[in-house]
């Protein structure tokens, strides 16, 4: 008996269930995060990302807050400036190691970091924080359900989430089109908000709005960006990738940056209270 046989109502889904088995679909989930590192802080300000997420957050100089998949401290940083300590945590040793460094150089001494699998939270091994932030880290994380009841123990006071929005994937779903391959992308933001419900757990959800085109200084800048996955193409398919990218990208005349309009970063997030 398929899972979906016994489906008679809309509250018999099982949705921690259909998030991993579209995971476990996408065999290109996980990365190699220690050798993106060195370039990451550069790829993550394309956009408007991390001032409209930090916008949205509700914090005080008294705040303790969990920074969870916080990589070189694009987050971390910033928000170190507003709360009274912050607690980084990632599973990539390179990603600290920079972030450390970074925190040093400006003269940040509120900002502690732990190596961690986020698959391995729970609240014996951190305590408690008054926020949790889970800024882009959760899609590719199988075992959900243990992940978010783990993250709801920890938090005294609120949770943000960050999520890929449902048009975050335009180029790349039209580029597989191209090439004859089906493109197996992360589960939407809808079966992480009613995995909460299932939990009781009663969330607030806002589509950022980032808005601006990712730009690039050139089309070979362009073709690097860790997105496309390009190892796992082959030499074919690589051939008609940078066809596609030097086909699709326009320059701007006034900045000299490449840019597709329909290459925009789309995050939804999803908040709750305690």
């Amino acid at each position: 008996m398929k899972k979906d046989d016994c489906i008679k109502t809309p509250e018999d889904i099982d949705w921690i269930y259909f998030w991993s088995e579209k995971l476990k679909q996408k065999i290109d989930r996980n990365k190699d995060w220690d050798k993106a590192a060195p370039h990451f802080g550069k790829s993550a300000k394309r956009d408007d990302y991390h001032t409209r997420f930090i916008q949205e957050l509700d914090l005080n100089k008294e705040d303790s807050v969990l920074d969870l998949g916080c990589g070189e401290g694009s987050i971390t940083l910033p928000i170190a400036k507003k709360v009274k300590t912050v607690t980084g945590i990632d599973s990539s040793k390179k990603m600290l190691e920079i972030l450390n460094d970074k925190c040093e150089k400006m003269n940040i001494n509120n900002v502690k970091t732990i190596e961690m699998d986020l698959n391995n939270l729970n609240v014996e091994k951190l305590g408690k924080f008054d926020i949790v932030i889970a800024s882009r880290c959760l899609n590719s994380i199988v075992d959900i359900g243990n992940v978010l009841d783990n993250i709801d123990k920890i938090a005294n006071k609120r949770v943000y989430v960050t999520l890929f929005g449902p048009n975050n994937w335009k180029l790349e779903k039209d580029f597989y089109e191209k090439i004859g391959k089906p493109f197996n992308d992360f589960p939407s933001h809808d079966y992480f908000f009613n995995i909460l419900i299932s939990k009781n757990i009663y969330p607030n959800v806002l589509n950022l709005n980032i808005g601006k085109s990712r730009e690039y200084s050139s089309i070979e800048e362009a073709c690097e960006s860790g997105k496309w996955r390009r190892e796992l193409l082959t030499d074919k398919e690589l051939k008609i990738f940078y066809e596609y990218i030097n086909k699709i990208m326009v320059k701007n005349p006034k900045t000299g940056q490449y840019f597709n309009p329909n290459d925009k970063a789309d995050w939804v997030l999803i908040w709750w209270e305690k």
